[in-house]
């Protein structure tokens, strides 16, 4: 096995391919988003059974997950990706066409199962092109992620302003997707296994090292899924505000993230990750207080904007920490990734519970008390290949990537 060292431009060039296929996967989802009222009429369903429907969404997706290492192992990470965000992309047509809801869920777990091995496959390769520079790139990524869900859900929200068939509104929007996301790769590195190098194994339990770093990530996505899924809600009823007003509460919370994802990499590149994370858990507690005690809606879409900054850059951390820890990077995220869509899927039904029991601000206590564990858990993150330059000093020059 021999060294290959990497051209600068090719390695900057494969960044910005990876960031347009984060944002390809985050226009899917946005897409999706919009038209879930639709798919809900079509399908016939009360809300009780469309909410038993997406969650194989998360069921399918954590099912798959483990399979992306060994599918990467086996054609490469260019060829991987490149049909993985193709079967993802194009997934997005099938809950259209579901008459029912058995057929809603065999769809979901599809739509799940593609999204899931896409999104292990393109973190897996943004962190090794992340190692290759030697700084933080994945936050970016995940802003680039939060920039095609918006771009996307501004084109389903138009369709269905326009009253589109979402059959035909997904079709075209697959297609156009497929298109971009298949194009982008053809710039992405094409990493190669080790000719002695095993193969991953198709399905194992998530290392320790990751289930540590996912409890952080849990910690996130549960604050991010209460947030979208609530946000408006306690606006709306809690504080008695109209519904555009509290729409607008939940756009902000989605912008706040994006754009603190975006600039997110500078501040992990000065303070490192471990100190950004307790700063964030910090802005997401104070955030959750505001929540908590808001008498005006404007402290309480204060309070929304604080915690989605806090939370912003924690989830692609535990990605990046998770791939830095171990010799296998893809069986890692897998592990994380499994711990945060779990929490994005409990989140919402929770939160809806304990309100039911108590109220929405019991609630959001518990989303606060959540967000302590940012700060108080942190350390995790320090784990991984790539040091933490800003906690333990300057780096060495970054190691080449090895091919056979």
């Amino acid at each position: 096995m021999g060294d290959v060292v990497y051209d600068l431009r090719e390695v900057r060039r494969a960044r910005y391919a990876v960031a347009a296929v984060f944002a390809v996967h985050g226009a899917v989802t946005g897409t999706f988003a919009t038209r879930v009222p639709w798919i809900q009429d079509h399908a016939s369903l009360s809300p009780g059974q469309l909410g038993f429907a997406l969650a194989f969404t998360a069921f399918g997706a954590a099912c798959s997950m483990p399979l992306a290492g060994r599918i990467g192992h086996r054609f490469g990470s260019r060829t991987a990706l490149r049909g993985l965000i193709a079967l993802w992309t194009l997934a997005l047509v099938l809950p259209s066409l579901a008459p029912n809801l058995l057929t809603l869920c065999l769809a979901m777990f599809t739509y799940g199962a593609s999204a899931g091995m896409a999104d292990v496959a393109m973190n897996a390769l943004g962190i090794e092109i992340e190692r290759l520079l030697d700084k933080s790139i994945i936050s970016s990524l995940h802003g680039m992620w939060s920039t095609g869900a918006l771009v996307g859900s501004a084109g389903g929200t138009l369709a269905a302003h326009l009253g589109a068939d979402a059959r035909v509104h997904f079709a075209l929007a697959a297609a156009t997707l497929t298109v971009l996301g298949v194009l982008a790769c053809r710039w992405v590195l094409d990493l190669q296994p080790a000719e002695d190098e095993e193969p991953p194994p198709r399905f194992a339990l998530p290392p320790k090292s990751a289930l540590l770093i996912g409890a952080v990530g849990f910690c996130a996505v549960f604050a991010e899924g209460a947030s979208l899924d609530w946000s408006a809600v306690y606006l709306r009823h809690q504080l008695d505000t109209s519904a555009g007003l509290a729409a607008a509460c939940t756009t902000g919370f989605m912008l706040t993230m994006a754009l603190a994802r975006l600039v997110g990499d500078v501040v992990v590149n000065r303070f490192g990750a471990v100190r950004t994370v307790r700063a964030g858990g910090g802005f997401a507690v104070l955030g959750g207080l505001l929540i908590v005690v808001a008498g005006h809606p404007a402290v309480a879409m204060a309070g929304f904007a604080l915690l989605g900054l806090g939370i912003a850059v924690v989830v692609p951390l535990c990605f990046a920490a998770a791939g830095h820890s171990g010799p296998n990077p893809s069986q890692a995220i897998a592990g994380v990734a499994t711990i945060t869509y779990t929490a994005g899927l409990i989140a919402p039904s929770l939160i809806g519970g304990v309100a039911q029991a108590t109220s929405l601000v019991v609630s959001f206590g518990l989303v606060t008390a959540l967000a302590c564990g940012l700060m108080a858990f942190a350390g995790v993150l320090r784990t991984g290949g790539r040091k933490d330059r800003a906690e333990v000093g300057p780096p060495a020059a970054a190691v080449p990537e090895p091919r056979p």
